[in-house]
């Protein structure tokens, strides 16, 4: 088996969907565009080999970085070199889940990739190299649940307006971020202010992206597309708004983003 997913206990799987560790086998494309969903992710290159990243549009090669690395929340698609021989870890957050670790206001960190030395400085070497000694994946999962737990920055809770945000960007019945400022008592300056500080978007970008991440959960390969039908169940204003946001997010319409066969969750491989 290629990857390996571990989902940690409580406090952390409040704020972290699951652990991966891949062994570092080929993948079927040199690039792979990636798609955003709202969230966080962090890297761990337990090998020597730098992180390539290129223009989303032209794909010319960007200035490599080295691991560990933090990815921040994205509001489109970005394009990474796809690692060939090296074994990775990381770290999904659920969406608002990395702000207690970052040492910065997630919204510093929205579009960008940083090397996590920038925030933890020596802890984040230190990581690294704690990880790469330990013997089996299990035990690497196991270190990486409990050093988490150690470098956090903040008090592992929300603001309690960024919870109730962060569930209502999930419902399909509601119809603008006036609504949710009404509902919360919130002016629409200080709701961006929370949001942003704890998600690292702001509220309607977020929500931008997790209703195209709710159209991602309906679209498979297994059953023709229903752009229209999608379009009225996931608030969207028509089918044609439904097929520009879907195609704004992953560079392809519906139907052929489905003929692709794509794989893995949110990543789409770009040959050649």
């Amino acid at each position: 088996m290629d990857a390996f997913i571990y989902r940690p206990g409580p406090p952390l799987c409040e704020f972290i969907d699951w652990f991966w560790f891949w062994d570092g086998r080929p993948l079927p494309a040199p690039k792979e565009r990636v798609l955003p969903s709202g969230a966080f992710d962090l890297v761990i290159n337990l090998g020597d080999e730098r992180f390539r990243f290129y223009d989303p549009i032209a794909l010319t090669p960007l200035e490599p970085l080295a691991g560990p690395i933090v990815s921040g929340a994205h509001a489109s698609h970005f394009v990474i070199g796809s690692t060939t021989g090296t074994a990775l870890m990381g770290v999904h957050f659920k969406p608002g889940g990395a702000f207690p670790f970052l040492g910065v206001p997630a919204g510093e960190l929205e579009g960008t990739h940083a090397p996590l030395d920038a925030l933890w400085g020596a802890s984040a070497r230190a990581l690294r190299e704690r990880l790469v000694e330990a013997p089996t994946s299990a035990d690497r999962f196991r270190l990486l649940e409990s050093l988490l737990l150690t470098y956090a920055r903040r008090p592992l809770r929300h603001h309690p307006a960024v919870v109730e945000a962060l569930r209502a960007f999930e419902d399909p019945s509601l119809r603008s971020v006036g609504e949710l400022n009404a509902r919360l008592g919130l002016s629409p300056k200080r709701l961006i202010a929370l949001f942003r500080d704890e998600v690292g978007l702001g509220p309607k970008e977020f929500w931008r992206v997790r209703r195209f991440q709710a159209a991602l959960r309906h679209v498979d390969s297994s059953r023709p597309v229903r752009c229209a039908e999608l379009a009225v169940e996931l608030g969207y204003c028509d089918q044609a708004h439904f097929n520009r946001e879907f195609r704004g997010f992953v560079g392809l319409s519906p139907r052929a983003y489905v003929a692709q066969g794509v794989e893995r969750p949110n990543h789409v491989p770009l040959h050649g």
